[in-house]
């Protein structure tokens, strides 16, 4: 076995843990996303844990997560990020689930559904391109400004190669992707008391 191999987050598929949850046996569900693409839709009994916050305070996270647990967001890149950082603070068995919400909806599983808002990669395609266009246009005019244009794709590729978007970071930290109870006390009291979302589920 190579070593990118031994490497490599453990998954779970979405009919998997759907059967765990219909037996009672459900691990503990994060969901990583932001809260506004939690309130959206979600998996239910499953806790909102944002990315940004789950790096910042893994330490103390990982004292209230000594079961089974289960990473999910969107499509799965989010949640690989916050399976290195809770691994990295020695939080065994861990997994992900293998193409995120996305496969969950796909299989037709149980969602529960909120107001609907744009999730995170779409709103950095829309920040991304429009910045491009902008600036590809505004060129005309002021041809340094292709640069910008330029900066921005540098910035893309990079995210691609190594999973990571600065710009969603960015954008998850804007008042619309944050919501009421994003904060590491009510999450804490949250996980500790066996209430996702601070209500039933």
């Amino acid at each position: 076995m190579t070593t990118s191999e031994t490497s490599r987050p453990a998954t779970l598929d979405a009919a998997t843990l759907r059967e765990l949850i219909d037996s009672g046996r459900a691990p503990r569900l994060l969901d990583v996303r932001t809260p506004a693409e939690f309130e959206t839709s979600h998996i239910p009994g499953a806790y909102n844990v944002p990315l940004d916050l789950l790096r910042e305070h893994r330490e103390e996270l990982r004292n209230h997560l000594d079961e089974d647990v289960v990473l999910i967001c969107r499509s799965g890149a989010r949640a690989t990020q916050a399976e290195q950082a809770l691994a990295g603070a020695g939080l065994p068995n861990l997994k992900i689930l293998n193409g995120g919400m996305l496969a969950w909806q796909g299989a037709n599983a149980p969602i529960k559904q909120g107001t609907p808002r744009w999730d995170l990669e779409r709103q950095v395609r829309l920040v991304a391109g429009s910045i491009v266009l902008v600036s590809i246009l505004a060129s005309v005019f002021v041809p340094g400004l292709k640069w910008v244009a330029a900066f921005i794709g540098t910035g893309l590729t990079f995210a691609a190669f190594t999973n990571t978007c600065a710009m969603g970071m960015l954008l998850s930290r804007l008042p619309y992707n944050r919501g009421a109870g994003c904060d590491l006390d009510t999450i804490v009291g949250q996980l500790r008391d066996g209430s996702p979302t601070g209500r039933p589920a």
